[in-house]
């Protein structure tokens, strides 16, 4: 008896001590998440409930104050989560992580702690080389959300972001329709013996899809045009309804245009977004048509697009309403907002069960897709070719 109780003592025992083996290899992420200044920016990286998650498992949450107000996240909602509540913007970025939506300005570089890490969009067509070069100066290991890629080969925070501006768009597009807006005073939907309104999509992505889905479901008659049949093969199988579809012609795209109340441009690109309609194009369509161009982040894909702001939307060019504020996403900061926490907030934890970002890079393809700069260096092809600055490959440089 004595034998067999010495026996099961040795057996717990040693599960006791396979656990305490295996706990110090988590480690405890110290993140900050400043108030976002970019003009118009009013997300925020982790809600309150991903926060929570956050600090269950041991993790610390400086947020600077206000930084959720935008998107409706109070600091008392933050704080009872778990996140300490700091009034010193400084504190929050010589935090080990930085969590931001937009990139940092130069100024907010300088403020982050040497070797740290941070975790941002890039916004590659806004940055210069100033602000690479800054990031090199402090030795900054940087991801950018932009560059993620999951398992499936697909981005996710920028596809969640493009189903958002493509639903968004057509929201967008019935507001400014209405009369009180000077619009068309047309009512996107379908109603017993009116012709439904006719909505052109410029691009069969996820954005194109998005909109075309909204748009069906309000009643509207639906073209989509794209020169991928791949692409308007899946939209179409995605959508419940059969929609018109062709690849980008110039005789049906006018004949459509002529006809249409709403175009959606979302069309990107390589590089710069493609001019699908001219000016010349644009001057035959109704008077009052709305032109909601998601693409302007990219160059527009309307010639006579140009850029506009949430507090100054529109123009009006040859009697036709110009949408092109580029982060539509923003404008629906909350849902934004707890798009993106839910997905990178998994991302972080498996960084904690990693050890931290130093092992999380070593194992996990994921966070070096997103990955553009190792401790100073740049990693990414595209980054640097677009820059014309020098880069090494991530796999030259992890030990």
């Amino acid at each position: 008896m004595g034998k067999h109780t010495s026996a099961f003592g040795k057996i717990k025992f040693h599960v006791q001590e396979e656990t305490l083996a295996i706990t110090p290899k988590k480690g405890s992420l110290f993140i900050g998440i400043p108030k976002e200044t970019c003009h118009e920016e009013k997300r925020v990286c982790l809600t309150p409930d991903a926060v929570a998650a956050m600090t269950l498992q041991g993790h610390q949450i400086i947020i600077e104050s206000g930084a959720g107000l935008a998107s409706n996240f109070s600091d008392k909602e933050y704080s009872e989560s778990g996140a300490k509540i700091s009034y010193n913007t400084k504190e929050v970025f010589q935090c080990y992580l930085v969590l931001k939506v937009s990139p940092p300005s130069l100024e907010e570089i300088e403020h982050m702690r040497p070797d740290g890490f941070l975790v941002s969009s890039l916004q590659l067509k806004t940055q210069s080389q100033e602000y690479f070069k800054a990031l090199a100066h402090k030795k900054i290991t940087a991801i950018a959300f932009d560059f993620i890629k999951d398992d499936h080969n697909s981005y996710p925070i920028v596809k969640s972001l493009s189903e958002i501006a493509g639903t968004a768009s057509i929201l967008i597009a019935a507001e400014l329709m209405n009369a009180e807006n000077n619009g068309s005073g047309r009512l996107l939907g379908n109603i017993s013996g009116v012709p439904p309104c006719e909505v052109v999509v410029l691009g069969a992505g996820t954005a194109g899809l998005f909109a075309a889905k909204s748009a069906q479901a309000l009643g509207a008659s639906v073209k989509v045009f794209d020169n991928s049949i791949t692409k308007l093969r899946l939209l179409q199988q995605n959508l419940n309804n059969p929609v018109y579809t062709s690849t980008i012609h110039h005789k049906a795209l006018n004949k459509a245009l002529m006809r249409c109340d709403v175009v959606i441009g979302a069309i990107k690109g390589k590089t710069r977004a493609p001019i699908i309609v001219s000016e010349e194009m644009v001057a035959i369509m109704k008077e009052g048509a709305v032109i909601i161009d998601i693409s302007i982040d990219r160059g527009g894909c309307f010639e006579t697009s140009e850029l506009t702001t949430h507090s100054n939307p529109t123009f009006l060019k040859h009697g036709v309403f110009h949408y092109g504020v580029p982060n539509i996403p923003s404008r629906y900061a909350k849902t934004a907002s707890i798009s993106i926490s839910n997905i990178i907030t998994p991302y972080l934890l498996s960084i904690g069960d990693e050890g931290g970002f130093e092992n999380a890079i070593k194992y996990d393809t994921i966070i070096r897709s997103g990955m553009y700069m190792y401790k100073g260096i740049l990693t990414k092809k595209a980054v640097g070719e677009w820059f014309q600055l020098p880069f090494t490959d991530i796999n030259l440089l992890i030990i």
